[in-house]
Protein backbone atom coordinates (compact mmCIF):
# COMPACT_ATOMS: atom_id res chain seq x y z
CA UNK A 1 0.00 0.00 0.00
CA UNK A 2 1.44 3.50 -0.94
CA UNK A 3 2.56 5.60 2.09
CA UNK A 4 0.08 8.54 1.32
CA UNK A 5 -1.67 11.10 4.24
CA UNK A 6 -4.80 8.54 3.56
CA UNK A 7 -2.32 5.74 5.42
CA UNK A 8 -1.15 7.94 8.87
CA UNK A 9 -4.75 8.75 9.48
CA UNK A 10 -5.58 6.69 12.29
CA UNK A 11 -1.92 6.52 13.61
CA UNK A 12 -1.68 10.08 13.42
CA UNK A 13 -5.27 10.44 15.60
CA UNK A 14 -4.61 7.23 17.89
CA UNK A 15 -0.71 9.03 18.96
CA UNK A 16 -3.46 12.30 20.02
CA UNK A 17 -5.88 10.53 21.68
CA UNK A 18 -2.88 8.49 23.80
CA UNK A 19 -0.94 11.74 24.49
CA UNK A 20 -4.19 13.36 25.54
CA UNK A 21 -5.34 10.30 27.63
CA UNK A 22 -2.01 10.71 29.80
CA UNK A 23 -2.08 13.84 30.62
CA UNK A 24 -5.90 13.95 31.72
CA UNK A 25 -5.12 11.46 33.81
CA UNK A 26 -1.67 12.57 34.83
CA UNK A 27 -3.62 16.16 35.46
CA UNK A 28 -6.94 14.43 37.12
CA UNK A 29 -4.08 12.44 39.91
CA UNK A 30 -2.14 15.41 40.57
CA UNK A 31 -5.60 17.19 41.07
CA UNK A 32 -7.17 14.90 43.43
CA UNK A 33 -4.20 13.79 45.47
CA UNK A 34 -2.29 16.89 45.90
CA UNK A 35 -4.72 19.36 45.90
CA UNK A 36 -7.68 17.52 46.68
CA UNK A 37 -9.46 18.41 44.22
CA UNK A 38 -10.99 16.94 40.54
CA UNK A 39 -11.40 17.70 37.04
CA UNK A 40 -15.12 16.46 37.21
CA UNK A 41 -14.96 15.84 33.48
CA UNK A 42 -12.12 14.04 32.92
CA UNK A 43 -13.49 10.59 33.71
CA UNK A 44 -15.98 11.30 30.83
CA UNK A 45 -13.81 12.56 28.21
CA UNK A 46 -11.36 9.33 28.65
CA UNK A 47 -14.08 7.35 28.12
CA UNK A 48 -14.88 8.53 25.05
CA UNK A 49 -11.62 8.82 23.94
CA UNK A 50 -11.19 5.66 24.70
CA UNK A 51 -14.01 4.71 22.80
CA UNK A 52 -12.01 6.66 19.67
CA UNK A 53 -8.96 4.60 20.13
CA UNK A 54 -10.68 1.22 19.86
CA UNK A 55 -13.29 2.25 16.86
CA UNK A 56 -10.09 3.98 14.80
CA UNK A 57 -7.78 1.10 15.58
CA UNK A 58 -10.18 -1.20 13.78
CA UNK A 59 -9.34 -0.06 10.48
CA UNK A 60 -5.47 0.73 11.58
CA UNK A 61 -5.16 -2.92 12.65
CA UNK A 62 -6.56 -3.65 8.99
CA UNK A 63 -3.63 -1.55 7.50
CA UNK A 64 -1.29 -3.10 9.57
CA UNK A 65 -2.55 -6.97 9.36
CA UNK A 66 -2.88 -7.18 12.70
CA UNK A 67 -6.24 -8.58 13.40
CA UNK A 68 -6.37 -12.02 14.53
CA UNK A 69 -7.22 -14.80 12.61
CA UNK A 70 -6.77 -19.05 11.81
CA UNK A 71 -5.05 -19.38 8.72
CA UNK A 72 -4.17 -23.26 9.26
CA UNK A 73 -6.05 -23.68 5.90
CA UNK A 74 -4.25 -21.07 3.85
CA UNK A 75 -0.99 -22.66 4.89
CA UNK A 76 -1.68 -25.91 3.22
CA UNK A 77 -3.43 -24.66 -0.21
CA UNK A 78 -1.31 -23.32 -3.15
CA UNK A 79 -0.95 -19.51 -3.83
CA UNK A 80 -3.55 -19.26 -6.36
CA UNK A 81 -6.19 -20.58 -4.02
CA UNK A 82 -4.94 -18.82 -0.95
CA UNK A 83 -5.84 -15.68 -3.12
CA UNK A 84 -8.98 -16.62 -4.06
CA UNK A 85 -9.94 -17.59 -0.38
CA UNK A 86 -8.66 -14.01 0.41
CA UNK A 87 -11.14 -12.48 -1.89
CA UNK A 88 -13.92 -14.25 -0.73
CA UNK A 89 -12.72 -13.54 2.77
CA UNK A 90 -12.85 -9.63 2.03
CA UNK A 91 -16.21 -9.88 0.53
CA UNK A 92 -17.37 -10.69 3.69
CA UNK A 93 -15.50 -8.12 5.55
CA UNK A 94 -16.91 -5.56 2.96
CA UNK A 95 -20.41 -7.03 4.05
CA UNK A 96 -19.73 -6.10 7.30
CA UNK A 97 -17.95 -3.19 6.79
CA UNK A 98 -21.24 -1.73 5.26
CA UNK A 99 -23.52 -3.00 7.89
CA UNK A 100 -21.28 -1.50 10.70
CA UNK A 101 -21.48 1.77 8.61
CA UNK A 102 -25.48 1.71 7.99
CA UNK A 103 -25.57 1.06 11.87
CA UNK A 104 -22.87 3.88 13.05
CA UNK A 105 -24.61 6.36 10.75
CA UNK A 106 -28.41 5.66 11.49
CA UNK A 107 -27.18 6.06 15.36
CA UNK A 108 -24.95 9.04 14.75
CA UNK A 109 -27.48 11.15 12.02
CA UNK A 110 -30.07 12.52 14.49
CA UNK A 111 -27.96 13.90 16.88
CA UNK A 112 -26.51 16.26 13.78
CA UNK A 113 -30.27 16.48 12.90
CA UNK A 114 -29.36 14.54 9.97
CA UNK A 115 -31.84 11.61 7.92
CA UNK A 116 -30.72 8.44 9.26
CA UNK A 117 -30.94 5.46 6.03
CA UNK A 118 -33.99 3.44 6.18
CA UNK A 119 -34.08 -0.43 5.12
CA UNK A 120 -33.21 -3.24 7.87
CA UNK A 121 -29.56 -4.29 6.18
CA UNK A 122 -28.60 -2.18 3.77
CA UNK A 123 -29.65 1.36 3.18
CA UNK A 124 -32.32 2.09 0.14
CA UNK A 125 -32.78 5.89 1.56
CA UNK A 126 -33.48 8.04 3.63
CA UNK A 127 -35.83 8.24 6.21
CA UNK A 128 -37.40 11.90 8.07
CA UNK A 129 -36.25 11.66 11.95
CA UNK A 130 -36.67 14.18 14.96
CA UNK A 131 -33.31 15.99 15.11
CA UNK A 132 -30.98 15.77 18.66
CA UNK A 133 -28.81 17.74 18.55
CA UNK A 134 -29.68 19.46 21.38
CA UNK A 135 -28.43 16.09 23.59
CA UNK A 136 -25.25 16.78 25.49
CA UNK A 137 -22.88 15.31 27.51
CA UNK A 138 -23.27 14.59 31.02
CA UNK A 139 -19.81 17.08 32.35
CA UNK A 140 -17.52 17.84 29.46
CA UNK A 141 -17.33 21.61 28.74
CA UNK A 142 -17.86 23.00 25.02
CA UNK A 143 -14.42 24.31 23.98
CA UNK A 144 -14.32 27.68 22.41
CA UNK A 145 -13.75 26.48 19.15
CA UNK A 146 -17.06 24.58 18.80
CA UNK A 147 -19.26 27.37 20.02
CA UNK A 148 -20.14 27.49 16.54
CA UNK A 149 -21.68 24.46 16.81
CA UNK A 150 -24.66 26.16 18.69
CA UNK A 151 -25.72 28.00 15.55
CA UNK A 152 -25.43 24.88 13.38
CA UNK A 153 -26.83 22.13 15.47
CA UNK A 154 -28.97 24.07 18.42
CA UNK A 155 -30.82 26.91 16.51
CA UNK A 156 -28.64 29.14 18.08
CA UNK A 157 -29.10 28.00 21.75
CA UNK A 158 -25.97 28.39 24.01
CA UNK A 159 -24.63 24.23 24.92
CA UNK A 160 -24.33 23.77 28.25
CA UNK A 161 -22.06 21.07 27.72
CA UNK A 162 -20.25 19.39 24.85
CA UNK A 163 -23.28 18.56 22.37
CA UNK A 164 -23.45 14.46 21.86
CA UNK A 165 -22.78 14.60 18.12
CA UNK A 166 -19.15 15.60 18.58
CA UNK A 167 -17.86 12.29 20.14
CA UNK A 168 -20.58 9.89 18.60
CA UNK A 169 -18.89 11.27 15.06
CA UNK A 170 -16.15 8.67 15.22
CA UNK A 171 -18.90 6.32 15.02
CA UNK A 172 -19.54 6.69 10.87
CA UNK A 173 -16.26 8.09 10.26
CA UNK A 174 -14.16 5.22 11.93
CA UNK A 175 -16.28 2.55 10.30
CA UNK A 176 -16.19 4.54 6.81
CA UNK A 177 -12.48 3.92 7.60
CA UNK A 178 -12.68 0.35 8.05
CA UNK A 179 -14.50 -0.29 4.58
CA UNK A 180 -12.01 2.11 3.44
CA UNK A 181 -9.21 0.09 4.36
CA UNK A 182 -11.04 -3.24 3.55
CA UNK A 183 -11.22 -2.22 -0.12
CA UNK A 184 -7.50 -1.24 -0.24
CA UNK A 185 -6.87 -4.72 1.22
CA UNK A 186 -9.09 -6.21 -1.15
CA UNK A 187 -6.91 -4.73 -4.22
CA UNK A 188 -3.70 -5.76 -2.73
CA UNK A 189 -4.97 -9.25 -2.23
CA UNK A 190 -6.09 -9.00 -5.40
CA UNK A 191 -2.42 -7.65 -7.05
CA UNK A 192 -0.78 -10.48 -5.05
CA UNK A 193 0.80 -7.77 -2.67
CA UNK A 194 -1.03 -9.83 0.38
CA UNK A 195 -2.74 -13.05 0.91
CA UNK A 196 -4.73 -12.11 3.86
CA UNK A 197 -6.02 -9.41 6.17
CA UNK A 198 -4.72 -11.54 9.13
CA UNK A 199 -1.61 -11.28 11.31
CA UNK A 200 0.70 -13.14 9.64
CA UNK A 201 3.93 -15.03 10.85
CA UNK A 202 5.67 -11.65 9.65
CA UNK A 203 3.98 -9.99 13.01
CA UNK A 204 5.05 -12.64 14.85
CA UNK A 205 8.89 -12.53 14.30
CA UNK A 206 8.40 -9.11 15.35
CA UNK A 207 7.01 -9.53 18.37
CA UNK A 208 9.85 -12.10 19.36
CA UNK A 209 12.52 -10.34 17.88
CA UNK A 210 10.95 -7.12 20.31
CA UNK A 211 11.24 -9.55 23.45
CA UNK A 212 14.68 -10.72 22.47
CA UNK A 213 15.90 -6.73 22.53
CA UNK A 214 14.12 -6.43 25.62
CA UNK A 215 15.53 -9.29 27.40
CA UNK A 216 19.36 -7.96 25.82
Amino acid sequence: MHDSWTDKIEETIIAVILGLMTMLTFANVIARFVFNSNILWALELTVFMFAWLVLLGASYAVKKRAHLGVDAVLNIVPESTRRILGLISIGFCLIFAILMLKGAWDYFAPYANLSPTSGRWFPTGFESTRGQGWFETQDIPVPFFLTWLEGVFNDGDEYEKLPKLVPYVVLPVSMALLLYRFIQAGFAIWRGDIDSVIASHEAEEAVSEAAANLKD
